[in-house]
């Protein structure tokens, strides 16, 4: 088989809007790193208000158009796509791992994971159905069906330039909405080849757009008096100020935050397959995942077999540049969030924590200025350490000790955040008590990354989500459109005189 092609194109990155490459209206533009190297490998234009104000515009221009083309005909488009996506997996592959350092058959893992919600999107004709009674009183029927919005917006993050966009987008033009993206300027050349190809599949010009940006593209989408809804991935102090501040502009807003994933690793566990699901969950991407498993909760004696199979472990991974053969883990996305992950480390060492194996000063040969860190375990945390407590999103494990599954339920249930968590264990009645008791809204029994399929929609509790619906599956059909409800009666059924009650069923 082929080695793939590495993505090495070095022009400036800019906009999409109105069905065309659009260089943008301002000066200021922004280096795209290869983390794997540390050197500048394109700069990405930074939108400004009136670059915004330009795709909102072509967006709601293009909208009333899409929304009237039949439910049928848009899976159509969407179909088309879903074959172009398959066809330029390697290629977006390539693009993530140049941008973001996530080693490429990860990077193609999450190419796929997307691909299957433009599957899901493919039957909305199924989705939009609604419901109908006849004769709901004389004479009268009712019905309900899901009109779009109009003009929506997706703010997505660094560490899932492909996928993340797909939970939202897809589904959105699906429903007859018109989209304009804000990927991370990290990372930004994904969606642009997402937006080559779903022109290719011959979607509208204006119903699909892209602009870079910074917080000042965030802030003014979020203002946008055309712009109805937002869905943002991100961390939680960032989902909390768009979900404020989109409510404050009337916005329906759907803000996935930050994580603290636990793993509860029960004694009766194999603890071959808990040292697997803790390293591949831990460090896989560079623990750069929302779903990373970031805190292993060893119960009882379990510990002792656990933590010396991990410290081998984290220090056999091989650690390079994500094209490399072989490589399990790349490099972080850029050098100040390395940096900001080693701070972690010193913290946790300050705090009391033991430190089992130490990743900071990690040199690549023949990559010395890559952004690499190495795997990091620490043993004996505690719950009142901010190693354990905050979110450092990179590849740091850290393990606490406890009693019995009670202590763990109790663990997991009073940290703040809540949006992944599993148990591994080969009791089915310890697996059903923690599956009903956990407070998390994805739960994995001996699955370390319980990350939905399509067709059922991702979303945390607590912390970890601000609103009211979970991202794609039906979730996301009912966040990308409204419901209408229609009561219809005929005149030769209406009853001369005007009628001052409130109606009732007759």
């Amino acid at each position: 088989m082929a080695a793939p092609e590495a993505f090495t194109q070095t022009t400036d990155v800019g906009h999409w809007i109105a069905g065309a490459p659009d260089r943008g209206r301002g000066p200021r533009r922004q280096p795209v790193y290869d983390p794997a190297s540390g050197e500048v490998a394109r700069h990405v234009r930074l939108a400004e208000e009136a670059d915004v104000a330009a795709a909102v515009a072509a967006a709601a221009a293009a909208q009333p158009a899409w929304a009237e083309m039949p439910p049928i005909r848009r899976a159509r488009i969407l179909n088309a796509f879903l074959a172009l996506m398959n066809e330029q997996r390697d290629a977006l592959a390539a693009m993530i791992t140049a941008e973001h350092g996530k080693v490429f058959a990860d990077a193609q893992g999450e190419v796929t994971r997307g691909i299957e919600i433009v599957e899901f999107a493919c039957g909305i004709p199924q989705l939009l159905k609604g419901g109908y009674t006849e004769q709901v009183s004389t004479g009268i029927d009712n019905w309900t069906l899901r009109q779009p919005l109009g003009v929506v917006a997706g703010i997505t993050p660094f560490n899932f330039p492909c996928m993340v966009p797909c939970w939202m987008f897809p589904v959105a033009l699906a429903c007859g909405n018109a989209f304009v993206l804000k990927p991370s300027e990290r990372d930004p050349s994904p969606s642009l080849r997402m937006a080559e190809l779903l022109q290719r599949a011959g979607l509208p010009d204006g119903v699909f757009n892209v602009v870079q940006g910074d917080r000042l593209a965030v802030d003014t989408l979020l203002a946008h008096p055309q712009v109805h809804a937002v869905s943002f991935v991100g961390s939680t102090p960032i989902a909390q100020h768009i979900y404020e501040t989109g409510a404050r502009h009337g916005k329906r807003v759907q803000a996935l935050g930050g994580a603290k994933n636990h793993m509860v690793v029960m004694p009766d566990a194999d603890v071959e397959q808990a040292v697997d699901a803790l390293v591949g969950s831990a460090y896989g991407s560079a623990g750069e995942r929302c779903m990373a498993i970031s805190v292993a909760v060893l119960v009882g004696g379990i510990g002792d077999r656990i933590v010396p199979r991990l410290a081998e472990r984290a220090r056999a991974l091989k650690i390079t540049g994500g094209m490399e053969p072989g490589a399990e883990m790349g490099p972080i996305v850029t050098r100040e969030a390395r940096d900001r992950i080693e701070g972690y480390v010193a913290l946790g060492v300050e705090e009391g924590a033991r430190l089992v194996v130490d990743g900071r000063g990690l040199t690549v040969p023949g990559r010395e200025r890559g952004f690499f860190t190495g795997a990091t375990l620490f043993d004996h945390v505690t719950p009142a350490m901010r190693i354990y407590q905050e979110e450092i999103f990179g590849p740091v494990l850290v393990c606490v000790r406890v009693p019995d599954l009670t202590a763990a339920l109790r663990l997991v249930n009073e940290h703040a955040y809540g949006n992944g968590v599993a148990c591994f264990t080969r009791d089915g009645g310890v697996a059903r008590e923690f599956a009903r008791r956990v407070q998390a809204g994805m739960v994995g029994i001996n699955v370390p990354i319980p990350v939905p399929m399509a067709w059922h929609g991702f979303g945390g509790w607590k912390k970890s989500l601000f609103g009211d619906m979970h991202a794609y599956g039906e979730e996301g059909v009912r966040f990308y459109t409204r419901q209408k409800s229609v009561m219809q009666r005929w005149p030769d059924g209406i009853a001369a005189g005007a009628d001052f009650a409130m109606p009732t069923a007759r």
